[in-house]
């Protein structure tokens, strides 16, 4: 594999990273709720402030990599090690993109606005989870580990999609009354809310508009270089 193919290949990649990690911090600045996998690094933010909810999502995703341990036994390599290096790098770019929106504005409270912010939420994670695919380079321990219990099961990868999803809502909920008393998040953050299920829901739907032209443009450019 040469130095061109890695450089292209895991540069798109890295871009998807950012514009996922541009949701996150998008839907925490709507305080509308936010995705099922950044609720529980979110709550528990939250509760210790005193670190970032960049750290708590490095850490939550080193559990999905010690499952995909359990599940593989034997054909656990490596390459599955390696995962730590995208969550690492993911969790810095979603504490700067939480910084950024922080630095431009207060949490929304105008209901038009935080609609606005998730549905914007929406589409940049869309978009940047197809480029980490497109690019073939990184891929998010969450994202590996489904298609890993996929595999195992047989089950359809989209059911597994929403067992874990409302897996990790519920674990949210009762970590936000255990924490703060209500399900939601604290006084000042809604952790779980509608935009809670709606980027649960219109996210994939949402692929289905943007994958075509990214495959498009990106497509063709990583098949050059991987020839």
């Amino acid at each position: 594999m040469s130095a061109k193919s890695i450089l292209v290949r895991y540069g798109i990649s890295t871009l998807g990273l950012v514009i996922v990690a541009l949701g996150v911090g998008l839907s925490i600045k709507s305080n509308l709720g936010i995705a099922p996998l950044s609720c529980i690094p979110t709550i528990l933010s939250l509760r210790w402030p005193e670190i970032s909810v960049g750290t708590f999502t490095w850490g939550f995703n080193l559990l999905f990599i010690v499952l995909q341990a359990c599940i593989l036994r034997r054909e656990f390599t490596w390459k599955h090690v390696l995962q730590v290096l995208p969550i690492l790098i993911f969790g810095y770019l979603v504490d700067g993109a939480i910084w950024l929106f922080d630095a431009l504005d207060a949490p929304a409270t105008n209901y038009l606005v935080q609609m606005l912010l998730c549905l914007a939420a929406v589409v940049l994670t869309a978009v940047g989870i197809r480029l980490e695919i497109v690019g073939k380079g990184w891929i998010l321990p969450a994202d590996s580990t489904l298609h890993v219990i996929e595999a195992r099961t047989k089950a359809r990868f989209s059911t597994i999609k929403v067992v874990m999803d409302v897996a990790l809502v519920v674990i949210t909920a009762i970590l936000a009354l255990v924490f703060f008393s209500r399900f939601t998040g604290n006084d000042t953050t809604n952790v779980i809310r509608e935009g809670t299920v709606i980027q649960a829901v219109l996210t994939g739907l949402c692929m289905k508009l943007t994958d075509p032209p990214l495959d498009r443009i990106f497509g063709p450019v990583v098949a050059k270089v991987m020839k």
